[in-house]
């Protein structure tokens, strides 16, 4: 398959080698040339950990979208999800086929809705939208040349929205762990990070505006207290979940199916304890500062979409909305000024039954 990956940070040089080694044909393509320049000096992208160890070699690495999409199969989105819309838009504009497929790796909370929506701000025939729950890998770019990956997903929840069968299709062909699931609010209700990262990511502000990152965030920052607001939100995305009929399991049992929790721990409610022991996340460092991506992604593009879920269901989630406007006093920021929010995802007006049925069809 002809394989266009979107993205060219930690997540894309992840898919740029597993789709390599698999025997894709990989076009990689980013909005900054910067970004690109260190892997177009050695021919590719340098890999190591448990993808193994080399170099892996797109076709094509390009700041040119046109020419990244020529002839591609299937569009991989592998940016931050603050950047959907504008990658949506830029598709649209760029003439892709309404028949490529876009997978969005990942699309975390409202993803393919928001995706589906700023396309059709531009054009009335969006492609088939897919969306898995969370990054298929553990990964880091420590160099610009070079990406680290700690772990590979076991499984990930996967969705699509109605009319999107060849994005489903494609996700699987391409990531073995996508696991395809009723709808894009399963997958969205089974984004990780809009519960794992805002309660330390909050909680422990002091410590990363004092030390600049410079502690574990999932070991010396998982105290007590936080793992306590962090199952108290949870329970409020679980509760969200049941409110459309979905049954889920917890945070500790999710990242248990991911691999980033040990698939030894019976304790799934001692949330400090399981997610501390995890191996793909212990040496993970904190946030350097205020305007790391747990605080410019997981509120405005993580809660903030979960709070919208929410209240079209009629669940109280007073956890998240006070983590929310911590969040937004913490870091001076208005994150609805560009978030994710119920009108962006084009579900502003509907009620819980009219949200089902836009996602199920």
């Amino acid at each position: 398959m002809r394989v266009t990956v979107i993205g060219a940070g930690a997540g894309g040089a992840a898919a740029v080698a597993e789709l390599t080694l698999a025997g894709h044909e990989v076009h990689l393509w980013n909005r900054s040339a910067e970004t690109l320049a260190p892997f177009q000096r050695i021919g590719g992208v340098e890999y190591a950990g448990v993808l193994g160890e080399g170099l892996a070699r797109p076709r094509l690495m390009t700041s040119d979208l046109r020419a990244a999409l020529d002839g591609c199969d299937t569009v991989v989105c592998t940016l931050p999800t603050f950047s959907h819309a504008a990658v949506a838009q830029a598709l649209a504009d760029s003439g892709v086929s309404p028949n490529v497929p876009v997978v969005l790796n990942p699309g975390h909370t409202g993803g393919a809705l928001e995706f589906r929506t700023a396309f059709k701000a531009r054009r009335a025939d969006a492609p088939p939208i897919a969306e898995l729950s969370t990054l298929t890998y553990v990964a880091r770019k420590l160099e610009p040349q070079r990406v680290t990956v700690t772990s590979k997903a076991k499984i990930v929840r996967l969705a699509a929205l109605p009319g999107g069968e060849a994005a489903l299709a494609a996700a699987q062909r391409l990531f073995p762990s996508a696991s395809p699931v009723r709808d894009v609010l399963v997958s969205g209700l089974s984004n990780m990070n809009m519960v794992l990262h805002p309660p330390g990511a909050i909680l422990g502000a002091a410590w990363v505006e004092a030390k600049g990152g410079d502690f574990t965030f999932y070991v010396e920052g998982m105290t007590p207290g936080i793992a306590r607001v962090m199952k108290a939100l949870d329970d409020e995305r679980l509760a969200v979940a049941r409110a459309y009929g979905h049954a889920l399991p917890n945070l500790v049992g999710e990242m248990q199916s991911i691999g980033t929790v040990e698939p030894g721990v019976r304790n799934t409610q001692d949330f400090s304890a399981a997610i501390s022991g995890g191996e793909a996340n212990r040496r993970i460092k904190a946030p350097g500062s205020l305007a790391h991506r747990y605080y410019r992604e997981d509120f405005g593009h993580g809660l903030l979409p979960f709070m919208a879920f929410a209240a079209i269901a009629g669940v109280p989630v007073p956890t998240a909305e006070a983590l929310f406007r911590l969040a937004e006093t913490l870091t001076g920021s208005d994150y609805r000024q560009g978030g994710r929010t119920a009108e962006v995802m084009g579900i502003a007006g509907l009620d819980r039954q009219g949200l089902l049925r836009l996602v199920q069809g």
